[in-house]
């Protein structure tokens, strides 16, 4: 870490919301030895710490950051075999996209669907980061991380990281616990691409494409995701975004029942089978967030002032231009409560809150 961390750094540029105050105190690390490093500089000093990755899932009060920002810049990644698998072992400080580009042109299978995701790799164990039919835990095998407390480098296995859907024990029970340094991932060479998403699937079928190369795969991922505003372009006005605000929620067989009884009763759909609903696992299914939205009420493009809905995708919440970390909360909870008062589900949201919630 560099001997005198700088002051009163504006974070919102680091952010792909592009909302929140400045950091008190601001330093870029790029190995674990200056992690520990400016850990134990902010413990002197009693002040908290903020680790900041790619930002693409922050969203940051607009008072800022009270204490110590330390921004990850670790870099590396190595690849071994192990068995008729590869290995793939990437520093936190990775670009995640740039990662599976690597992967995908190498033939390794396994993350080809989480394709044009921004941020950092060190944040997709924390987030069990998923998009079209795949997420992060099928294929981490490591997690290596250090200690907040003792500064001592802990490797988790896949087991031990706790995931669950959008979760892991990095994002919950040892929230603010550990800082991941690096993530090993297992991947297949030669392996098919997983085509398990129906958007994804239609979009090879219209195309005549029945057995696309990991290549193709990605390239049609990205083209889906920049059609939805939910690849990174600062031309496009509507990707100025967290991703997806809000989470899937997960509910049991029987609550889908009641839901499908009064949404059918009400009008909103002819029968259960126009609600859309996926496996969720243990019995449990899993609704669509963004057509909940929708029949609350809350179209594309909705608006209050600086902030909105993007125009593409229901579940992005937009910084317009201007919009604080204020407005956006605002937003999010009048749509989380429409929907709530609406079907009696309660949305989740996905990005981290720093400083600021929706309670």
């Amino acid at each position: 870490m560099a001997a005198d961390p700088r002051e009163n750094v504006s974070l919102a540029p680091f952010t792909t919301l592009g909302v929140g105050g400045p950091a008190r105190f601001y330093t870029r690390v790029d190995d674990a030895g200056a992690l520990a490093s400016a850990l134990d500089w902010a413990e002197r000093r009693d002040l908290p710490v903020l680790v900041l990755g790619g930002g693409s899932n922050l969203v940051l009060s607009d008072e800022g950051h009270p204490g110590l920002v330390i921004h990850l810049a670790l870099r590396g990644v190595a690849a071994r075999p192990s068995g008729e698998a590869m290995d793939v072992t990437a520093a936190a400080g990775e670009q995640w996209d740039a990662l599976v580009a690597f992967a995908a042109d190498k033939g390794w299978a396994g993350i080809e669907c989480l394709s044009g995701i921004p941020g950092l790799v060190g944040a997709t164990p924390i987030q069990n980061v998923g998009a079209y039919g795949q997420d992060v835990a099928e294929t981490i095998v490591a997690v290596e991380a250090m200690d907040v407390r003792s500064r001592a480098r802990v490797t988790f296995d896949n087991a031990a990281c706790g995931f669950g859907y959008r979760m892991s024990r990095f994002k919950s029970d040892d929230r603010g616990r550990y800082v991941v340094i690096g993530v090993t991932f297992r991947l297949r060479p030669g392996g098919a691409p997983a085509l398990k998403y129906a958007e994804l699937s239609r979009y090879f079928t219209e195309r005549g494409a029945g057995s696309p190369t990991l290549a193709e795969t990605r390239r049609a991922v990205i083209e889906v995701r920049r059609r939805k505003s939910m690849v990174l372009d600062p031309a496009d006005p509507n990707a100025r975004s967290v991703g997806s605000f809000f989470m899937n929620p997960v509910i049991g067989e029987a609550e889908f029942d009641a839901l499908a009884a009064r949404i059918i009763a009400d009008g909103v759909a002819a029968s259960a089978n126009e609600i859309p609903h996926y496996p969720g696992g243990a019995g449990r299914l899993k609704l669509s967030a963004a057509w909940l939205i929708e029949r609350a009420g809350f179209r594309r493009g909705y608006a209050r002032g600086a902030v909105g809905l993007s125009e593409k995708h229901t579940l992005a919440i937009v910084n317009r231009g201007g919009a604080t970390a204020a407005d956006v909360v605002a937003l999010a909870r009048e749509v989380r409560d429409g929907v709530r008062e609406r079907f009696g589900i309660a949305l989740l949201p996905e990005p981290v809150f720093v400083g600021v919630g929706l309670d």
